[in-house]
């Protein structure tokens, strides 16, 4: 029987990143950049303001001998203007976005809104705070030195400057900066498209009434779900013939579109006797147990001319959401190139007893909560627990982590610490 973390090393080493495509910035969201982007025009792309006030020359309100208050506003404002306080006439007012070049002549002033251009001449901002506020002449109850409150061309990015570098994820901030540089297009690795196939005579789809025999396919709607949670495109086929000839056609076609195919009831019953017997002649499937429970009946393989990933899940959909959680949702996770393929773990606190099987490591569906006075964690665990089926979904829709337990916990009685990894963010 192979161990969890030997399962994991096996999977996630096939993970490849599907070849880049070039988008619009708009949809490049979460996605690795695949290119480095120059800068080919400095940002900001002028002097501006980077407060109300005024433009002045520092050395016109006693820039010389005063110090700089970048950073202290509140400390000026409200105060009255010594005796001596540098009065200047009020020339003029730009507003951010005006086009029209001005000169500022010595020993005068000019009011500037936030972003606005500065006019020749001009090297600093007097804050509104640091003034009398005055539209004819203004009265500057603070020195400013040069370059005070002044983002100067260039200040965020020159060009030539790399803006977004090759195997960054785009956030915001990343697709701001991209718009930024004027590019309205990106070189991105895409989501990895993901195939979901279910398998088994019994199964009938959701819009039909099941009868004797029959249970809904819930698998192909749970892992597209899981999926697309993970950052995926998901294909849902849904059920899959099971006669060979067709069942072929269907995973083939599944290969030659996804870069990971799933395929749950592949294992574990008698449909999964048919679904070897076609992946044979498509290449090798391992499907040595693994330390686990729920779902250590499992297979993996490369399959096709692009060696893509294969995952056999079994029919419960507990188990095979569980096997999805732990070895398919990495493998989407790091061909999206992210560096930290697992979720956050965390210890907690358990508040009633489980039971594990020796040997295997237990991922047991868990309500995670906090203690309001000490902020600790807390965990419930939902299935598994005190003899409450583990093989129950409504149970796993209630959880929001699950309890990770080691291959030698056997017991764990309430009160004692445990890991717990996240799941998906519920509201």
């Amino acid at each position: 029987m192979r161990s969890v973390d030997d399962q994991l090393a096996l999977v996630t080493d096939a993970a490849v990143a599907p070849k880049p495509v070039r988008i619009s910035i708009v949809d490049a969201l979460g996605m690795m950049c695949a290119e480095e982007v120059e800068a080919d025009r400095a940002l900001p792309g002028f002097a501006q303001a980077a407060i109300d006030g005024y433009a002045v020359r520092a050395v016109d309100v006693g820039g010389e001998a005063g110090l700089s208050g970048r950073h202290a506003l509140a400390d000026g404002e409200g105060r009255p203007a010594p005796a001596s306080a540098p009065s200047l006439p009020v020339v003029g007012e730009i507003q951010a976005g005006s086009q029209q070049p001005l000169r500022l002549q010595p020993k005068q002033a000019m009011g500037v809104q936030t972003g606005a251009p500065l006019p020749s001449l001009a090297d600093a901002v007097l804050p509104l705070a640091w003034s009398d506020r005055g539209r004819r002449r203004v009265v500057a109850r603070r020195p400013v030195r040069s370059g005070d409150f002044v983002r100067r061309a260039g200040d965020d990015i020159r060009p030539g400057d790399v803006a977004v570098s090759a195997g960054s994820i785009l956030g915001p901030a990343q697709v701001g900066l991209l718009a930024a540089v004027g590019r309205g297009k990106v070189l991105v690795y895409p989501r990895p498209r993901v195939s979901i196939i279910s398998v088994g005579s019994e199964l009938v789809d959701i819009t039909r009434q099941p009868g004797l025999g029959q249970v809904v396919d819930v698998n192909s709607y749970a892992l597209a779900a899981a999926a697309k949670e993970a950052g995926a495109e998901p294909h849902r086929v849904g059920i899959a013939a099971g006669e060979p000839r067709r069942l072929r056609e269907i995973i083939e076609s599944q290969l030659m579109r996804s870069e990971i195919l799933v395929i749950a009831g592949a294992v574990g019953g008698r449909a999964s006797y048919t679904v070897r017997q076609v992946l044979s002649r498509l290449g090798d499937i391992d499907t040595e147990r693994v330390a686990m429970h729920p779902g250590s009946v499992q297979g993996f393989g490369l399959l096709g001319e692009n060696r893509a990933p294969v995952f056999l899940l079994p029919s419960n959909p507990v188990s095979a959401l569980v096997i999805f959680e732990v070895f398919v949702r990495p493998v989407i996770r790091r061909s999206l190139g992210r560096r930290a393929a697992l979720r956050r773990e965390v210890n907690a606190r358990i508040l009633n007893h489980l039971d594990s099987q020796p040997g295997r490591e237990g991922f047991v569906r868990a309500q995670l909560m906090r203690d309001a006075e000490t902020g600790d964690y807390l965990v419930e665990a939902r299935g598994g627990a005190g003899g409450a089926p583990a093989h129950l979904l409504a149970g796993l829709a209630e959880a929001n982590a699950m309890v990770h337990l080691p291959a030698e916990t056997t017991h764990v009685a309430p009160g004692e610490v445990v890991s717990v990894r996240f799941l998906g963010q519920r509201s």
